[in-house]
């Protein structure tokens, strides 16, 4: 996502160039936030799906596709890990594509809880590998955070949440497999640290300039981590008022964004794009599941809303993703 840019095609006597390019090197690790906008909508439908004793119709598929979008980049960057190992350690250390890794872990979380219905063992063992691995980059973001080699207020964003808050997602899944206590950990890990970096973000957000344009996108990460946060919430105890404190924080950031509608239709196509994707997804199973614990309809039909965007924005960047990709525009130079 991160100084993600779409190039224009070279055209002419340049038509040959792009042929020559590297394009395996230059596979960014921020195209996993596709998988998780495909994964979060694939949940979100499966959780209506569920509430108003719908067919299985549409989360079956998006599943599916989920899961081969997974698997085909899982071995696009496995292969740039092994020809480029240079090009992905720069990846790692940079400063804010680094903050990226772990939406491979989140990946593994989202398509794990699908599969665990259609293979207990599998979905087991793909959650169990996705909660491991991303405890694992939470404390390697720490670290790096804490000794900040290289690291400036110019590089803070709301990309910083994916390390840490991801693990607010490990107890969706993770209570139906063991003791309450492992996902409590999990939880208590994410939502303080996220209460912490909201802080700096926001301090970002409101001090030290707007966030340049390839990074706008992130803006909606704000909404993502209330949002699984009241999901996992519902699935560790009652609802409360934590639950409706989390929610409606996740509701009050959307709101906030959507009167920013109209900057961010006027924003360039970058891969950043996508990080619109999953937190709306995840308002939309955040309201479908208060919605199913309180009976308030109100929270079910903020769901059908924003199950209805969700749709239509995935589907809008998937085929404007697919145009990048075939005009050669993804996995270029900076």
């Amino acid at each position: 996502m991160a100084h993600i840019r779409i190039h224009t095609a070279p055209t002419g006597g340049d038509l040959a160039q792009p042929l020559a390019v590297p394009r395996l090197q230059h596979l960014p690790v921020p195209f996993f936030v596709v998988v998780m906008g495909l994964g979060g909508l694939a949940l979100a439908w499966r959780r209506a799906e569920h509430l108003f004793a719908l067919p299985v119709a549409v989360s079956a598929p998006l599943t599916a596709l989920a899961a081969a979008v997974f698997a085909v980049l899982l071995m696009a960057y496995t292969a740039k890990a092994v020809r480029h190992r240079a090009a992905v350690a720069a990846e790692f250390a940079h400063p804010v594509r680094g903050s990226f890794f772990p939406t491979i872990t989140i990946s593994m979380l989202l398509l794990a809880i699908p599969a665990y219905d259609a293979s207990p063992w599998a979905g087991h063992a793909l959650w169990a590998t996705g909660a491991v691995l991303h405890l694992m980059l939470t404390v390697v973001a720490m670290n790096r955070w804490i000794h900040h080699p290289g690291t400036e207020l110019a590089h803070l964003n709301p990309a910083w949440f994916i390390p840490v808050v991801g693990n607010v997602l490990v107890p969706v899944l993770g209570v139906r497999l063991y003791p309450a206590e492992v996902s409590w950990f999990f939880f208590a890990v994410g939502i303080v640290l996220w209460l912490a970096l909201l802080t700096l973000v926001l301090n970002r957000l409101f001090f030290h300039g707007p966030l340049p344009e390839r990074l706008r996108m992130t803006l909606f990460i704000l909404v993502a981590p209330p949002a699984i946060a009241t999901v996992a919430w519902l699935a560790l105890a009652d609802v409360g008022p934590v639950a409706h404190i989390l929610y409606s924080v996740a509701l009050f950031f959307a709101l906030l964004l959507l009167t920013n509608a109209p900057r961010f239709l006027r924003t360039r196509f970058y891969l950043s794009a996508w990080a619109c994707s999953f937190p709306l997804a995840a308002l939309t199973i955040a309201s479908f599941s208060m919605a199913q614990r309180t009976g308030a309809f109100g929270y079910a039909l903020i769901g059908e809303v924003a199950l209805a965007v969700t749709t239509v924005v995935v589907a809008a960047l998937a085929a404007r993703t697919v145009l990048a990709v075939a005009r050669r525009e993804i996995c270029v130079p900076e």
